[in-house]
C-alpha cells in the first residue's frame, strides 16, 4: 500500500508513527487491566436520572435514534457522555418538523 492510498488520519498516524512519537508498551498485561477499567468505569449505568423534556425534542431524538439503530436511551446517554467528556462536536443536521408523534 502507498503512503497515498491513505486516508487523511491514516497519514497523520504514520507521520507521527515516522516521528517517533510512538512508545511500546513494556506490560502488556498491566496495560489491559488498565484500559479495562477504564472502560469498566465509562460503561457502567449505575444511576437513573429523570428529566423532562418538550414532546417535540423527545419526538426528534426518537426519529434521530431510528436513523442510527439505537434505542432512544441509548443515544441519550451517549451525547451526554460525550458533551461531558469534552467529546460533543456539533455537526449541522436537517431537522424534520413531525406533524404527528412518531410511534418508537
Amino acid at each position: 500500500m502507498k503512503n497515498s492510498d491513505l486516508e487523511q488520519e491514516e497519514k497523520d498516524i504514520l507521520d507521527s508513527f515516522e516521528r517517533g512519537e510512538w512508545q511500546p508498551i513494556t506490560d502488556h498485561k498491566r496495560e489491559i487491566a488498565r484500559h479495562k477499567m477504564y472502560a469498566k468505569n465509562t460503561l457502567a449505568k449505575d444511576k437513573r436520572v429523570n428529566i423532562r423534556i418538550s414532546t417535540k425534542v423527545l419526538e426528534e431524538i426518537k426519529a434521530i435514534a431510528v436513523e442510527d439503530g439505537l434505542p432512544y436511551q441509548t443515544l441519550m446517554s451517549s451525547v451526554l457522555h460525550r458533551y461531558a467528556s469534552g467529546r460533543f462536536i456539533e455537526k449541522e443536521r436537517h431537522t424534520t418538523e413531525f406533524s404527528e408523534p412518531v410511534d418508537v
